[in-house]
């Protein structure tokens, strides 16, 4: 299924911790924290200034990004977990 974001918003899927530590240690998925890093796999086309032009996206496809705890909307999309968030939503783009 393809999906294309509207306006600001951009869909980025989460990086997952690994499951096994260091030391071996097992952690529950109960007991995760939510991720807060990811790779955007797609970008709307930006949103309107107040002049009626367009204002492009700061992140681009296939940018690694840090963003809020608690941003954007979860989705399931063919079987893997997305969020759906405006770019504002965005804290960082990892080099």
């Amino acid at each position: 299924m393809k999906i294309r974001p509207l306006g600001d918003r951009i869909l980025v899927q989460p990086i997952l911790e690994k499951e096994v530590r260091k030391g071996g240690i097992i952690i529950p998925d109960s007991a995760k924290e939510k991720p807060i890093e990811g790779r955007v796999k797609a970008v709307g086309k930006g949103r309107m200034g107040e002049d009626g032009k367009p204002i492009k996206l700061e992140v681009k496809e296939g940018d690694k990004v840090l963003y809020s705890k608690y941003a954007g909307t979860e989705i399931k999309l063919d079987g893997e977990d997305y969020l759906l968030m405006r770019e504002d939503d965005v804290l960082a783009v990892i080099d």
